[in-house]
């Protein structure tokens, strides 16, 4: 990384098989709070995607055969370097992503560990013993299954999580022993060009990691190259479209959605408020799995809502570098614009605002709607700001169905101390995951992650991952 001290912007070169490329002209990138410029990029062309492939085609002939150990190592001296620069990762974050600075700080807390995890997975990497002398002429014959690397990657990932979401492409990667190209976000592109220098430096081959910002035009041309073996990508639904595109190669998406909530009455409902609070406004609502829609069973709904809108008021909005700062910008001020724009419609159809809709620039007030229709944009699209509607139900299995009247499935949550209604949503929700006694968007990164219907294909979390991005074979030994 180099500073450019004409102008005091920092500027920072894109990794490509073991050198920092510094061509073109570069891009600068701005902060969605105030506009300050965070520094600047360079961007790679559709030459530099040929070397990328050439590089990783070259590399995989060396990380295919790392031992366990080796790949182990790696990921740990990653997870450690992390740790030892968290507080530059977090402001990296905080200023280019516009996320506030103790949230930031989870995220790079939740990186550090995708990496230990991912080390731990891959010295367990596990094969199949398969007796096959099940008919008499096969009598003396058994099987061994193992695992190996599916070959190059390509990863694409999204602003809202600039660290920990390229890590949940990168660390599964190493530790499959595929190497892997990634385009980050245009939008955030610094924190991801800081991870790969701590991967570079912990030993992964070079060649075997290429971090560059591309253009849609030149990313295109990987997606279609059937050198590539994997494509996955986080982001909106153009993933389908990318899918199309991808040929021959598996594709793993994630597409997001707009997370549904059950609060029965026999919940706590201060805790249930808190944590809505918490996983709607969080990162400015800029999650797949943020609370969009809450459905609260009638006897307690004005309970419930009363103690939503004290908590959600609470929230303080602004600069995500202050320590007090609950809920920054969206990641563009159109974001927050386009947000704006749905509640006034649905304001206009009957909603009523309980609290916010005001917006400042990029800075949307947390927003609290009621009387929804489902068909309404803030409730049948993913808005992805700080809003959420609530509304009120009598019969438990209507909830379920309102949780189901969505495009996308990814996750859902249901809070009540009933383990016989949390079983019948178990087995009816059409969602990738259940959350039981807390709000959808709680993930922690080992466990399976992914949707159903819009919300995209395939799973992440470092088994799974691991999983999809390695093939098994079969050895038939006949002895």
């Amino acid at each position: 990384m180099t500073q450019n001290t004409a102008a005091a912007i920092a500027s920072y070169p894109f990794l490509l098989n073991g050198q920092w490329i510094s061509e073109g002209q570069p891009s600068e990138v701005h902060s969605p709070f105030d506009q300050s410029v965070v520094g600047q990029v360079f961007h790679g062309d559709r030459s530099h995607v040929e070397l990328a492939i050439r590089a990783a085609l070259e590399a995989f002939a060396i990380t295919r055969k790392l031992a366990s150990y080796q790949r182990e190592q790696i990921l740990s001296r990653i997870s450690t370097s992390i740790a030892a620069r968290r507080e530059d990762f977090a402001r990296t974050i905080a200023l280019e992503a516009g996320k506030p600075i103790k949230t930031a700080r989870l995220e790079v807390a939740r990186a550090v560990y995708t990496f230990k995890v991912a080390a731990e997975e891959s010295t367990r990497i596990a094969g199949e013993y398969l007796p096959l002398d099940t008919l008499e002429a096969a009598a003396g014959r058994w099987g061994l299954v193992r695992r190996f690397p599916i070959g190059p990657i390509f990863a694409i990932t999204p602003f809202n999580f600039p660290l920990n979401l390229v890590a949940h492409k990168l660390a599964p990667a190493i530790a499959a022993g595929c190497p892997i190209i990634l385009k980050p976000a245009p939008q955030t592109p610094i924190t991801a060009l800081k991870l790969a220098e701590v991967i570079h430096e912990s030993g992964w081959p070079a060649g075997a990691l290429a971090v560059m910002p591309l253009s849609n035009e030149d990313a295109a041309l990987l997606v279609a190259d059937e050198r590539i073996k994997l494509l996955t990508f986080t982001g909106s639904s153009v993933g389908w479209d990318l899918k199309n595109k991808a040929g021959k190669k598996r594709v793993l998406l994630e597409l997001g959605g707009n997370a549904g909530v059950i609060v029965h009455s026999d919940a706590d409902l201060q805790f249930a408020a808190d944590r809505c609070a918490l996983g709607g406004f969080s990162y400015a609502g800029q999650s797949c799995i943020s609370v969009q829609r809450i459905f609260v069973e009638k006897s307690v709904y004005p309970t419930f809502t009363s103690l939503l809108v004290e908590g959600v008021r609470r929230l303080k909005t602004g600069n995500p570098l202050s320590e007090t700062t609950d809920v920054g910008p969206l990641i563009r001020e159109s974001d927050a614009k386009r947000a704006e724009q749905w509640i006034e419609d649905a304001v206009s159809q009957g909603a009523k605002l309980l609290c916010g809709g005001i917006r400042h620039g990029a800075v949307l007030e947390p927003t609290v709607l009621t009387n929804t229709r489902a068909q309404m944009l803030v409730n049948c699209r993913e808005i992805f700001a700080p809003v959420v509607t609530v509304e009120p139900y009598d019969d438990f299995h209507e909830a379920l169905r309102q949780v189901n009247a969505s495009p996308f499935g990814l996750q859902a949550g249901i809070l009540t101390r009933d383990a016989q209604l949390i079983f019948t949503a178990f087995n009816e929700l059409e969602v990738g995951g259940l959350i039981a006694g807390d709000v959808p968007t709680f993930r922690i990164d080992h466990m399976p992650y992914g949707g159903i219907k819009d919300s995209g294909l395939g799973r992440e979390g470092l088994r799974y991952a691991i999983e999809e991005m390695t093939e098994p074979k079969l050895l038939v030994m006949n002895l």
